[in-house]
């Protein structure tokens, strides 16, 4: 949907350049001025216009996690959807906190493109995956000295400034350098009046700086180093249901008993307020969300001959996320009566079911990355056969000693609860409550702090080659084989409070073991997996307009470790089967466009889900709490329809894309953890996976004035999105979330009245759809469920100044 109609967009999907119409594959492609159009900042508000693409934002934007045609990715896995930059595959960030790996704030400025791969790519790519991958592709350095300054004003009292400058210092060397800064007040409305007074705002700034050495003309070499710094207040669910509470009569799951009642306070305050859609109530003092992303990469591309280049892509980059939020962001109370009736000496004061705070001394991530990919792109004298050959190589470790994380936990004590109720978490300043109301010697409050460190390496040697039998029929054949390996260490442990402010440490594997520090209780898992992947496509073009294919490929995505558990666990790499067959029809003329159709199959084994951990309750003495993992949930099948079309005539274009999404668990084998009941997957056997809504319909009417050049070119537009109902998590009442329309408006002029200056107004969500984009996943513990809410209704105005030739 997001090419120009009739345009020959060259795409790089193949990691050679090529005409869109002739490669065989789906993708979504979008210019810089579609995703400024739609007010894309994050990986999140590219999900919401692409066609098959999906984001998990539970942890807020900034740190969103995409999922293509269902392949999903949940916390502490490695990406089933790819992020690149500049060719580059994006830092890894795993730690004590979830993170995002890759498509965070700061990147969309100053673009060549965005492409969207939609199914396996992991023959060619640096790391495999199994749903696809994004590519990020920035302006590069030209002959032109030439440049811009934008700014934007919004409602949420948004600005943003960018400019962007390209010199070319001779006829050798040229830079492009740029800055990007945006801040917004968060639209969610913090209505407890502790801690911050809205959520989910932006607050970044980036800076990109590109260097082309074009040192003969067969050797360049592009280097190119970037550095974005994000803070903001985070992200915060709406407590929207609690069991036994009003009208929902559904009892409370497993232990969260004691926890309902409380929660059912928040929905009694809500409403006694009339508090509205976007506003919600927690309690933590100090929350944000803090992320610095920084790397360096060099591409020198050498034209041996006319038949042959190698290429070599290095690059070093680091992660860090520090974070504190409430899990659930509630905001409870002790009562002011025991179940007893009896007087609570504790009543009044504030907790919550579980806080994230940073580690005192370490981020919750700090992570480094570097990678290798060494490729031999080459073609025979006749052009009939085209290859490339090459190794690619990753490592990455912690840039701190550890990744900490410090987290009040409020557990149950039969049919009540203890608690802690802090001044200050990170120096263990907390008071121990209990809703018996019991003196606290006798029940002690809890502060788990997790310490973990990950080291990563991926190494992985491929081939893919295309022979022309003849100029209308090709066949494609590619195969790789991927080494892969994790390390995690982690260690957990407990500070008991039997006094306020006097901890007692102790190792959650083992209380009687004394741990002075977290490095005390320091476990160590690991995770290996070697697996070839492979492609095999064939296509025929009856004309230069005309594209027929049918691809397989076998998809791998590694396992991986969750070393911040009380036991740390690992879980083995999926796979996938995928069939595809598509064709590609590009019209010239008055009437311009294309047509582009995918039909799709997925065969999926061994796919990495969220599953449910329940203590065992039958087990004497069982200390477990309610917990999540990550399992490989048996068989599941993908299947669906794509549609990407474009026309234009006169100035007048429309736009469609469309996805049919059918999916399905075929079987399950629930494993089973110590201390806990089999664990229950977050999908349904015989029902459809997270994130995968059925159908997905985004359409773009757009009209242009027949005006003269001496007034400038006016552009209108209109884009419709439709995104049918999608489960998030089947053990929840509010699991599957409703359907959502947004409609945004564009008006766009360019070179007003002959001048450099490009002038626009947008609106998304123009009719203020409310609509939820996840739930806060505490049901199964707390009796309570929160929905993370999507974008109100913004707007604004954008002015950029260009110069140059």
């Amino acid at each position: 949907m997001a090419q120009s109609a009739g345009g020959d967009i060259v795409v790089t999907a193949r990691r050679t350049e090529e005409r869109l119409q002739d490669v065989p594959i789906s993708i979504s492609v979008f210019n810089q001025e579609q995703i400024s159009n739609r007010n894309v900042v994050s990986g999140a508000d590219l999900a919401t216009y692409t066609p098959s693409l999906s984001a998990n934002s539970r942890y807020g934007e900034e740190t969103a996690t995409f999922a293509i045609r269902g392949f999903t990715q949940e916390s502490f896995t490695s990406p089933s959807v790819a992020i690149y930059f500049a060719d580059v595959i994006g830092p890894r960030a795993q730690g004590g906190t979830p993170g995002g790996n890759g498509a965070g704030v700061g990147q969309f400025f100053d673009l060549q493109n965005v492409q969207v791969l939609k199914g396996p790519q992991g023959t060619l790519f640096g790391r495999n995956t199994t749903g696809g991958a994004v590519l990020i592709t920035p302006q590069r350095p030209t002959s032109n000295l030439e440049g811009y300054v934008e700014g934007s004003y919004g409602n949420y009292d948004m600005y943003r400034v960018q400019g962007v400058i390209n010199v070319p210092l001779s006829d050798t060397f040229k830079v492009r350098a740029g800055f990007d800064r945006m801040k917004r007040d968060g639209y969610l409305k913090n209505r407890s009046g502790i801690g911050a007074s809205d959520f989910a705002d932006v607050d970044y700034w980036a800076v990109r700086l590109g260097v082309l050495a074009e040192l003969t003309p067969d050797l360049e070499s592009y280097t190119l180093a970037r550095y974005s710094h994000s803070k903001t207040n985070g992200i915060a669910s709406r407590v929207a249901l609690v069991a036994g509470c009003g009208n929902n009569l559904q009892p409370a799951p497993g232990t969260a008993t004691y926890l309902a009642p409380l929660n059912c306070q928040t929905l009694q305050r809500a409403q006694a307020r009339g508090d509205g859609y976007w506003d919600v109530d927690t309690n933590h003092p100090n929350p944000f969300l803090e992320i610095d992303q920084w790397g360096v990469s060099n591409t020198t591309t050498w034209n041996v001959s006319d038949n042959v280049t190698i290429k070599n892509t290095a690059s070093y980059q680091e992660f860090r996320q520090s974070q504190a939020f409430n899990i659930a962001s509630d905001n409870l109370t002790a009562p002011a009566t025991t179940p007893f009736g009896t007087p609570n000496p504790y009543a009044g004061q504030p907790f919550t079911w579980v806080g994230l705070y940073d580690d005192p001394t370490y981020a919750g991530i700090a992570q480094w990355t570097a990678t290798e990919e060494l490729q031999l792109q080459g073609r025979t004298t006749d052009g009939t056969l085209t290859y490339v050959l090459g190794g690619y190589y990753e490592k990455s470790g912690p840039s701190d000693p550890f990744q900490g994380a410090v987290s009040p936990i409020t557990y149950d004590v039969g049919a009540t609860y203890s608690s802690l109720s802090c001044t200050n978490v990170a120096a263990y300043q907390c008071n121990p409550i209990n809703g018996l109301g019991l003196p606290a010697g006798i029940i002690p409050g809890l502060i788990q702090n997790s310490l973990t460190r990950y080291r990563y390496r991926n190494a992985g040697f491929f081939g893919q080659a295309t022979y022309k039998f003849t100029d209308q029929f090709s066949v494609t054949g590619g195969l790789r084989y991927t080494m892969d390996k994790v390390v995690g260490e982690g260690g957990t442990r407990q500070a008991l409070f039997f006094a306020p402010n006097a901890p007692a440490f102790v190792c959650a594997v083992d209380p009687t073991r004394p741990a002075p520090g977290g490095e005390s209780c320091l476990q160590r898992i690991t995770q290996s997996s070697n697996k070839p992947t492979w492609l095999i496509d064939v296509d025929y073009k009856p004309n230069s307009d005309l594209l027929f294919y049918a691809k397989y490929a076998r998809g791998y995505r590694q396992g991986n470790v969750n070393a911040s558990n009380t036991t740390p666990i690992s879980w083995g790499p999926e796979k996938v089967d995928s069939y595809e067959l598509g064709a590609k029809a590009s019209f010239r003329g008055a009437v311009n466009g294309y047509f582009n159709l995918a039909a799709f199959y997925n065969d999926f084994s061994n796919q990495q889900l969220t599953a449910n951990l329940f203590p065992d309750l039958t087990i004497p003495g069982n200390t477990a709490s309610p917990s999540q993992a990550i399992v490989n949930a048996g068989k599941s099948r993908i299947q669906g329809i794509e549609v990407d079309t474009a026309i234009n005539r006169d100035g007048l274009g429309l736009a469609v894309g469309y996805t049919y999404l059918d999916t399905k668990l075929k079987s399950y084998s629930a494993p089973v953890f110590p201390g806990y009941l089999p664990a229950s997957s977050g999908a349904r056997v015989g029902g459809v996976l997270p994130q995968s809504p059925k159908h997905k319909v985004i359409v773009t009417p757009s009209y242009t004035l027949p005006l003269d050049d001496s007034i400038g070119k006016i552009a209108l537009s209109a884009t419709y999105v439709y995104t049918s109902k999608q489960v998030t998590f089947e053990q929840s009442p509010l699991g599957v979330l409703p359907s959502n329309q947004i409609v945004n408006f564009n008006l766009n002029w360019n070179n007003v009245a002959g001048s450099p200056i490009d002038a626009s107004a947008f609106i998304t969500n123009a009719f203020n759809e409310k609509y939820p984009v996840y739930i806060s996943y505490s049901y199964p513990s707390t009796g309570a469920e929160g929905l993370i809410l999507g974008q109100p209704r913004m707007y604004g105005l954008r002015l950029r100044v260009k110069f140059g030739e």
